[in-house]
């Protein structure tokens, strides 16, 4: 019994002990402009070849920013900001081939435009010439290698999004 009042009275002093020392939760802290409490994302610009890329790199940013609830996702007629994006090229080739010549892996590359603005036009900052690539295998099997593509596209939107929502809350 003694040595059970010993542990919990080591225990209480140790999280005294870290109270004292300034710990804190992180987690929800911004460094936005004062107002900013909700942001719209409305679907990207297409300027590439390349059909319906707009729409994961649109979730992909979407997701991020409801997943992080620092603010709240509106739309467009609602929020305080908005963030447009428009996807200005595409590119796919291949890095990769067997001795025959036949690609075996593709890679994936995309450079897209930012631009986070009020809601009341005023542009609050532009993020020119984003760009990151995947790679990707091919397969025999054309609807392997399509899926194999979808998934590297959206693998593009997710880490795209997740590099400029922490620019959004920590370096703006």
């Amino acid at each position: 019994m003694l040595n059970v009042i010993r542990k919990i009275l080591l225990l209480l002093s140790v999280f005294l002990l870290a109270m004292g020392c300034g710990y804190r939760m992180v987690g929800k802290e911004t460094h936005l402009p004062p107002g900013i409490t909700s942001i719209a994302v409305p679907t990207f610009v297409n300027q590439t070849f390349e059909p319906g890329i707009e729409v994961p790199f649109t979730q992909g940013f979407l997701r991020e920013f409801i997943r992080d609830q620092r603010v709240k996702v509106t739309g467009r007629n609602e929020a305080d900001s908005i963030l447009e994006g428009v996807i200005k090229s595409f590119y796919l080739y291949s890095v990769a081939y067997d001795r025959s010549g036949i690609a075996l892996e593709y890679r994936a590359a995309v450079v897209i435009d930012l631009t986070l603005k009020k809601s009341t036009g005023e542009t609050l900052w532009r993020e020119k010439g984003l760009s990151d690539q995947r790679t990707y295998r091919t397969s025999s099997d054309i609807l392997v290698t399509e899926s194999n593509k979808a998934a590297a596209v959206q693998s593009l939107g997710r880490f795209m999004a997740e590099r400029v929502r922490n620019r959004f809350f920590y370096n703006f």
